[in-house]
């Protein structure tokens, strides 16, 4: 098959070791394994249930022929050796491992009750077998194992989906013209064709065309993103509209979307405190489960009752108690969140740290790059004339025009960004130190510092100019002719999305806060416009981690950087997150990567974060709550007033406890 080797990358990347609680194998074998042995025990149940004296008695036929008992209990042995072997082997896997669970208690369950049944048939006890509730019962196990494996399958299935994006075959572009190749024979510098309509297949960067790409399915960014020369791309993006030629940057495991396979796998692997403490609990419950059992059988030959009676209560204690809602509480709940967290352009790696996100008190942002965009834009225009600001922007953006400095590509940035056209300039000259200065539509403009109007004793104060120096913002003057027409304010432009983000973590009560290495007037300007509660100005890179440890012992903090200079600040924060790595996922200080440097998701992190955990209580208090109403009813307790729980039946709660635990898990999606 094309691109069989890449996939096969993808796949082992994707392959997750089961929770010992409840797989085994390859989970896809495992559940058609379970499927199959539940339709033939249930075939093989129906002529046991013809057979049985109980249900012969209840619907007054009895359908017995010479040696219907020895073709009962041959039917009654395939069923336990059949449909139960899953559980014969699984106790002999726990037994080795020293850590009896589910499977123990089911395998003596349904031991006891073959065997007793047996030993009635051949005479060696006197009462009445067990056949049909011992068929009924592994058929239940059989059919509860089979819905817990399809959700368990469900929520890990997102990793296949992920590999499954990535296609095959790809345009490989060569001077003998173009030739269709598989993926996996692609290499670093190939150049590939993207039509319309198609999936890029590695990683790479424009060469030539225009486009725009879908990236939801991996960074969640809803809007198509567009994608002109010297843009890279994610293998896995849905292609637009246009035709775009790209140059192979990453194949195989070096891709974006290998990357993020991995570590959806590593943190559905991980183990949180949650899932020891289930554990740990699970194991509490099988000993329990073994004690109660012998207990109520003791208790019931003690008190007179039928040796058969006994053995049912026992069963029926070990069957109803097993720990399979407890031991998928906590795993579910964490395949769910980590793939609709990877899902949405948010990358758990470490599980615990996440777990920690819904404590967090206070948030630290770095201030470049991630509350701001990292590039110099004009902030403020200040007309000194009839002028309007876009006419002031343009003039000044058309004689900056020509040259490189920071300043300028900020100038022609903004007027772009308001849709302005740019007029010619004629004579471009540059002022060493000063400025710039051009002829448009025969007037003489330039663009010049405060310096040049101190040297030319040219007046041209104003208040709101002086309020954007006070904040620290570069500003620069216009001069049409040799007379002021106005002023443009420049600094570090504050991301849009920083308002926001700010507003919605301080909705969940969380302090904002930030860290920078500029001065105290830039500082408190950035924080009065997105209305952040603290900020550290003039931090060196070294001191980011001192200052996150004072601010450790009024709050439980997370850090929000770049994941390059913020490195040791991201790692002494309770949780640390990367934003701005792009498609560079690998970034080894933070505990969750932001791929769409998108300030507003470390909102969604402390929200999914709090719903994950409210999912794991949910689910624990379940599994445990079932168990302490369970037990004393299967036990007997009732027995007095005439309600007694078969061992099928049982089978039954036990089974419902699973099934609404795995449902509660999947809802987290909602």
């Amino acid at each position: 098959m094309a691109g069989a080797k890449y996939e096969k990358q993808l796949r082992e990347a994707s392959r997750q070791e089961p929770p010992k609680t409840h797989r085994h194998g390859d989970h896809a074998h495992a559940l058609a394994d379970f499927r199959r042995r539940f339709v033939v025990s249930v075939i093989l149940t129906v002529p046991i249930l013809l057979l049985s004296q109980t249900i012969q008695g209840f619907f007054a036929f009895s359908p017995v022929f010479p040696g219907s008992v020895v073709v009962l209990f041959a039917l009654s042995t395939a069923v336990y050796i059949y449909g139960g072997w899953p559980f014969l082997t699984g106790i002999v896997r726990e037994l080795r491992s020293r850590s009896p669970g589910m499977m123990t208690l089911i395998a003596v369950a349904i031991t006891v009750a073959y065997l007793y049944s047996a030993a009635v048939v051949f005479g060696l006890v006197g009462g009445e077998g067990f056949f049909w509730e011992l068929a009924t019962l592994i058929d239940i196990m059989l059919l509860g194992h089979w819905i817990e494996m399809r959700s368990v399958l469900g929520a890990s299935r997102a990793l296949e989906e992920l590999v499954r994006i990535m296609p095959s075959e790809a345009h490989r572009v060569t001077d003998a013209g173009i030739e269709d190749v598989p993926v996996d024979r692609l290499a670093p510098g190939d150049a590939v064709l993207i039509k319309p309509g198609e999936k890029v297949p590695v990683d790479g960067v424009v060469t030539g065309g225009a486009t725009s790409m879908s990236e939801a399915m991996l960074t969640g960014e809803s809007r198509p993103v567009a994608k002109k020369e010297g843009d890279r791309v994610i293998g896995g993006a849905i292609n637009g509209e246009g035709s775009v030629t790209v140059e192979v940057e990453k194949t195989g495991k070096e891709t974006y979307l290998a990357q993020v396979v991995e570590l959806v796998r590593q943190a559905q692997e991980s183990k949180s405190r949650a899932q020891d403490l289930a554990d740990r609990a699970a194991f509490v419950l099988v000993v329990i489960a073994l004690s109660v059992g012998a207990i109520t059988f003791i208790a019931w030959l003690a008190a007179g009752e039928a040796l058969g009676f006994a053995v049912e209560r026992s069963a029926t204690v070990m069957v109803i108690t097993c720990p399979h809602a407890l031991g998928l509480a906590v795993p579910l709940v964490v395949a769910v969140s980590t793939a609709l967290a990877a899902s949405a352009g948010l990358l758990i790696r470490d599980r615990n740290a996440f777990e920690r996100a819904r404590n967090v008190e206070a948030v630290v942002f770095d201030k470049t790059g991630t509350l701001t965009e990292g590039r110099f834009g004009v902030t403020d225009v200040v007309p000194f004339d009839a002028s309007g600001e876009d006419e002031l922007l343009r003039l000044a953006a058309s004689v900056e025009s020509p040259s490189e400095h920071p300043i300028a590509l900020g100038m022609v940035q903004s007027a772009a960004g308001r849709g302005l056209a740019l007029h010619t300039v004629r004579d471009f000259r540059a002022i060493p130190g000063k400025g710039v200065e051009g002829e448009i539509s025969g007037r003489k403009v330039a663009v010049v510092g405060p310096g040049f109007l101190q040297e030319q004793g040219i007046a041209a104060r104003d208040e709101r100019v002086a309020a954007a120096e006070s904040q620290g913002k570069t500003v620069v003057f216009l001069l049409v002719g040799d007379k002021p027409a106005g002023a443009l304010a420049l600094a570090d432009i504050i991301r849009l999305e920083s308002r926001e983000a700010v507003g919605r973590l301080k909705a969940l009560d969380i302090r904002c806060m930030m860290l920078t290495g500029d001065n105290r007037h830039v500082a408190a300007w950035v924080a009065a416009e997105i209305g952040l509660d603290e900020y550290f100005a003039g931090v060196l890179p070294h001191e980011k981690a001192e200052k996150i440890r004072e601010v450790q012992q009024r709050y439980r903090v997370a850090m929000v950087g770049d994941g390059i200079n913020d490195a040791p600040a991201l790692v002494q924060a309770d949780v640390g997150v990367a934003i701005g790595a792009g498609t560079d996922v690998a970034v080894e200080s933070a505990d969750i990567v932001l791929v769409r440097s998108d300030p507003r998701d470390v909102a969604a992190i402390v929200g999914l974060s709090k719903k994950t955990y409210a999912k794991m209580l949910q689910n624990l208090l379940w599994a445990t709550g079932y168990n302490a109403f369970a037990i004393p009813l299967a036990a007997g307790v009732l027995f007095g007033y005439g309600i007694v729980l078969t061992p099928a039946a049982g089978a039954i709660l036990m089974s419902a406890s699973t099934v609404i635990v795995a449902i509660n898990a999947r809802l987290l999606r909602m």
